[in-house]
Formats: structure tokens, C-alpha cells, sequence
């Protein structure tokens, strides 16, 4: 009696129970089994944990991404488990949300050693979450298959990558010897949970040796990068390929906050900027004859003013897309509502300066040193700074993809160099002594100066019909018209405007109209088919508030020699709008690590890949590129 209390007493603990399992878990969504793979060895045998999945239910990876959990296993004592094998995953975003995920039919190999001589008597307790528009988190006690049952093929596993790869600190992923012929798009799965921004981009670009994988890092990278890449050539076949690849250093070449330092420096010299150059020159106007303590205060603080405006805009644009959305540098130029208030500070400021009105900062601003050379600051970046200059639009990307703190850190250092002109007389107030004094010019200067800030409003006005139509155009003419007055009387009567504001939303935009001579509109499937047929081709991303892709379009793209030279050598041109959110463009300007307009790309005859023209475009530099 004691033998049989003993034997009862184990077979009901959980550690020894040899219980009876079902041959297969069965619902709506999924059936679920445990398969043989092959022979078993010295005890061990190899199973898989076989699903077959409803269509439109998916299970998760090993690394699930930002949601779920993947499949487990457990065993009775003295049962032993190897680790659950995975296939390449499939990629869903979700509303924001990025997820790695498993369909259709999944075999998920491992071991079990250790099983007694009958192991058909052994069940395993598996665990999943199967999910589609909503989630069921399974369970189920399963029977291990008989000696004698039939083995199952296990598909080819995930192979490792022939190619040489690295990756930089800032989680750029290089592999060599691929380029555009092999690959068109590619996505990194890393099998350490929490790495990457899993809902956000990967941008991928083409070098001379290879193609590069911006990966959206988290935190600080890993000693090695290790995980599940797939490749996806021009024919729209998959390959996936596992990666290990060691951490490097930062290339020497691309120090990004050089480059972002010089984009911002250079950046005063865009066409982008003239309309806020009015009011940069009367700074400099009214610090001549100053003593040096005054000048080291404005010039600091139109230098805070331009570093606070910039840190908040990156900050907004980093933080969007953390959230998953695609944003870019200018993205806030691309809402009607932004272009209206931006017309409408434009006027204000213009109409200050045209001694229209006295300007009386706000309280908070009021007890700030230097405040109108801050709000110059604030408003060189909130308004002027729509395009990309060279150096700049590198750097930008890098930041894009970096995490928060070393981008927040580019996007300061662009700031700078931005507001470098003026700093210097922080630092150097002796140079102030060779500005012409004060005196009753500066009044006729104050109201000349107006008119690029009054020509400013009036390039939003054409900027917001070209987005809104006639509705756009008539709210920023008569909401300028109010403002005039309301200024003149009664400032906090300004704040009636925001009442117009939500039409712009609903404003269906006029259909696009390309200005260039023989140009057609860019999308995926033309360029595609250009190609396809062997015909050299000319890109050209543009957009209606980049003041900088106007100047090309106008200067060389539409120049009688550019275009002779395009019909000479059988160019097609596209035009790329970019003036309102467009997923196409969007895409081609991460396939090239650019974060905004202008981007200008020549694709050759054949499949080489694209050659990238500077932002600042010459008939010359066309030209080269066209002979080489």
C-alpha cells in the first residue's frame, strides 16, 4: 500500500506526471500539434511545434517586436527542451505599432532528450498568442508523436549571409557587394528585443562598395548586431539571410556634427532665407556704435533664440516619428495651417518694420534680455528654414535615425551654425566698431527692409493656393487684411483668426502643375518602366514652399541649355511634388538618406545606380553628369 501511495503521489506531481495529451489543439483561428522531424538519437529526438494558421491570423517571432509574445514550451521532469527554432519572420505595422510576426503554415523546430523508452506517453504544455484584428492567448497539453510516426521536412533554414557586414555606432548596417541590381528594399530584424524603433523606417542607401541599412537604434549600440535580414530584389523575390556583425567605429569620413554645423552656416546663404535676412541686417545695423556688453547680449540672444527654436522643432520632429510617422525636415511647411500662421507672423513682422505698429513683446518674453533679437532667432527657424543646404541634408538624416540625445545633439550643433554670423560678435564685440553708427538712415533702411518680409507673405499666399486652392488664397488675404487692422488697434484681437483655420484642412488642393518643359509626374511604376526600356532618367523632388528648388527649376532645369541637353541625350524628366505629404516621394528620399528637398538624382541607361546632384544645381553640373 505505501509502493502504491508513493507511485500515486508522483504520477499527480506536475514534475512527473506522464499525462495523456491530445494528438492535436484545434480552433477557429489555428490547429496545433506536435510533429516528428527525424530518427531519435541516444535519446533525443528532433520535434517542431506545427501551426497552421486561419488566413489573416499570424502567431509572433522569437523577438516579437513592440507587442505580443512567441510560442513556448514545457516539459515534465526529466524532460529536457532545446530552444525553439525560427523562420525569417513577416512585418506588420499597426497603427504605430511594429510587430514581428509568423503565418500560414510555421514549423518551429527543437530536441527533447531524456524521454522515457514509451515516449508517446509524454505530453508537452505549449503556449501562444495568435492574433489578427484582435488577440486569443492559446494553451494547449500535447501529445509527443509515437517512435513510428512519419517525419516531417523541415523547410531550408535561415542561411548565414555570404556578404561582409559591419555596423557604426549610430546604427548604420553596411554590407558589401550588393546594389541596386540585387536589392530593392530591405528590412533588419534583430533578435535582441528592445534594440530598435520597431515601428519606424530603415532607410536604405547605395554606395560604392555596397548597400547601407539605417537602423533606428534605441539606445547605445550592442557589441554585435546580430538577426534575420531580408533582402528583396527587383522581381519582388525574398531572401533572408542571418547576421552577425560586429560593432566598427564611426566612419571618419562623415563627421555629422561637422557637417550639421557647416549645413547651418551655409544655410544663411540659401535663397531659403532671404525673406528673414531683412531682419538679420537691422540687427546688425542697430549693434553699430554699441557698447560691448549690449552687443554680447543681442547677439547671445538671437543666438538662444535661434538654439531654443531649432531644439523644439527637432524635438517635435523626433517625438512624430518615434510615434511611427514619416516626417522630415520642413514636414511642418506641408500643413496649410502652419504655411497661414507662418504668412501671417511674415506680414506682422514686415508691417513692425514698416512702422505700421509698435510691437509690445508678451509677458513671459518682456523680462528676457535681448528680446527682440530672440524673437529674430525664434522666427529665422520656425519660418526660413523650409530647405536643405549642402553638408546639411546628410547630417539631417543621421540624426533622423539616431537615438533622441545624439540627434537633439545635431540638430543644436545645426542651430549654431545657423546663428554662427551673429555669434561672433558675442565673442568678438570689436568687430561691432566697424558697422556704420546709428542715425536717421536706419529708419529708411527699417521700412526698405520690410518689403522682403512683406514679399515673403506674399510667396506663403501662392505657397497655400498651391495646397488649398482659391479657399486657402482668400483666407490668408483676409485674415491678413484683419491683422493689419487688428494691430493697429487692438493686438489681442489676432487671436480671431485660428477660427479660419480648420477650412484649410478640409480644402481639397488644386491638381498639381508641373512648370518644367517635357516633365511628367514621378511615381514608382514610371520609373520602373523607364528603366525597364533601357532611357536615362532625371529626377527632380521638389516642393511649392522650397524657395531653393524654385531658384533651380528656374536658373537650369527649365534653361534652354539644360533642357537641349536633355532631348540630346533622350532624358526622361519627373517631377517629384513634395509640397503636400506623399508616401512615393517619401519613400525615394529615404532609399537616399535624404531627410527633405531638394533631392536630385540622374539614373543612367542600364541599372546602375543613381547619381545624387548637389542642392545648389548649375547648368555646368548638369551637364557633367550627363557626359559622364
Amino acid at each position: 500500500m505505501r509502493h502504491i501511495i508513493l507511485c500515486l503521489a508522483l504520477l499527480l506531481s506536475p514534475g512527473f506526471a506522464w499525462a495523456q495529451g491530445a494528438a492535436r489543439f484545434t480552433s477557429p483561428r489555428d490547429q496545433v500539434e506536435l510533429v516528428a522531424t527525424g530518427p531519435e538519437v541516444n535519446g533525443t529526438r528532433p520535434l517542431a511545434l506545427s501551426f497552421t494558421l486561419a488566413p489573416g491570423w499570424h502567431i509572433y517571432w522569437q523577438n516579437p517586436g513592440d507587442a505580443g509574445y512567441p510560442p513556448r514550451l514545457g516539459a515534465p521532469a526529466p524532460v529536457t527542451l532545446s530552444a525553439l527554432r525560427f523562420p525569417a519572420p513577416g512585418y506588420l505595422n499597426q497603427g504605430g505599432v511594429g510587430i514581428y510576426v509568423l503565418s500560414g503554415h510555421v514549423l518551429l523546430p527543437f530536441t527533447a532528450a531524456s524521454l522515457p523508452p514509451s515516449p508517446a506517453t509524454v505530453a508537452l504544455t505549449a503556449s501562444w498568442l495568435v492574433c489578427a484584428d484582435v488577440c486569443v492567448p492559446e494553451h494547449a497539453t500535447l501529445a509527443v508523436p509515437p517512435l513510428a510516426a512519419p517525419w516531417q521536412m523541415l523547410p531550408p533554414p535561415v542561411i548565414a549571409s555570404p556578404f561582409a557586414a559591419s555596423f557604426t555606432p549610430g546604427g548604420t548596417l553596411t554590407l558589401a557587394g550588393l546594389g541596386a541590381a540585387q536589392v530593392a528594399s530591405a528590412r533588419f530584424f534583430p533578435l535582441q528585443p528592445g534594440l530598435l524603433n520597431n515601428a519606424a523606417p530603415q532607410p536604405l542607401s547605395f554606395g560604392a562598395n555596397g548597400i547601407s541599412l539605417a537602423l533606428p537604434l534605441t539606445g547605445p549600440a550592442p557589441a554585435r548586431l546580430t538577426g534575420v535580414l531580408e533582402l528583396t530584389d527587383p522581381s519582388g523575390a525574398t531572401q533572408a539571410l542571418m547576421l552577425d556583425a560586429p560593432r566598427g567605429a564611426a566612419p571618419a569620413h562623415l563627421p555629422y556634427w561637422a557637417l550639421a554645423l557647416l549645413g547651418g552656416l551655409v544655410l544663411n546663404l540659401m535663397p531659403c532665407v532671404f525673406p528673414i535676412l531683412a531682419m538679420k541686417a537691422l540687427a546688425f545695423a542697430r549693434l553699430g556704435g554699441a557698447a560691448p556688453a549690449h552687443v554680447r547680449r543681442e547677439a547671445l540672444g538671437y543666438g538662444a533664440g535661434v538654439l531654443a527654436s531649432m531644439l523644439v522643432l527637432a524635438g517635435l520632429l523626433l517625438g512624430l516619428r518615434l510615434l511611427g510617422h514619416q516626417i522630415f525636415w520642413g514636414f511642418q511647411f506641408q500643413s496649410p495651417v502652419f504655411v497661414a500662421l507662418a504668412g501671417w507672423v511674415m506680414l506682422a513682422a514686415g508691417l513692425n518694420m514698416a512702422g505700421w505698429f509698435a510691437f509690445d513683446p508678451p509677458g513671459f518674453i518682456r523680462h528676457l534680455p535681448a528680446q527682440h533679437s530672440f524673437l529674430t532667432g525664434l522666427l529665422a527657424v520656425a519660418v526660413a528654414t523650409p530647405c536643405t543646404a549642402p553638408f546639411m541634408g546628410t547630417a539631417v538624416a543621421a540624426a533622423l535615425n539616431m537615438p533622441v540625445l545624439p540627434a537633439l545633439g545635431l540638430f543644436a550643433a545645426l542651430g549654431l551654425g545657423l546663428a554662427l554670423p551673429i555669434l561672433v560678435l558675442a565673442f568678438a564685440p570689436g568687430l561691432a566698431h566697424l558697422l556704420p553708427h546709428p542715425g536717421r538712415w536706419m529708419l529708411v533702411l527699417q521700412r526698405l527692409l520690410s518689403l522682403p518680409l512683406l514679399g515673403g507673405f506674399g510667396w506663403l499666399a501662392w505657397v497655400l493656393f498651391h495646397q488649398s486652392g482659391r479657399l486657402g488664397l482668400v483666407i490668408i488675404i483676409a485674415g491678413g487684411v484683419f491683422l493689419a487692422a487688428a494691430l493697429r488697434r487692438r493686438p489681442a484681437v489676432v487671436l480671431a483668426l485660428v477660427v479660419a483655420l480648420p477650412f484649410l484642412r478640409a480644402a481639397p488642393a488644386p491638381a498639381g502643375q508641373l512648370t518644367l518643359p517635357s516633365a511628367v509626374p514621378y511615381s514608382a511604376a514610371r520609373l520602373a518602366s523607364l528603366r525597364a526600356t533601357g532611357q536615362p532618367v532625371f529626377i527632380d523632388l521638389t516642393a511649392a514652399w522650397c524657395v531653393t528648388c524654385l531658384v533651380n527649376e528656374t536658373t537650369t532645369l527649365a534653361s534652354p541649355r539644360v533642357q537641349a541637353l536633355f532631348a540630346a541625350h533622350h532624358v526622361a524628366l519627373l517631377v517629384g511634388d513634395w509640397t503636400d505629404r506623399d508616401p512615393a516621394i517619401t519613400a525615394l528620399l529615404v532609399a537616399n538618406h535624404r531627410a527633405g528637398v531638394p533631392l536630385y538624382l540622374y539614373y543612367p541607361a542600364g541599372s546602375a545606380p543613381p547619381r545624387i546632384l548637389p542642392q545648389l544645381l548649375s547648368p555646368a553640373e548638369v551637364a557633367a553628369v550627363l557626359a559622364r
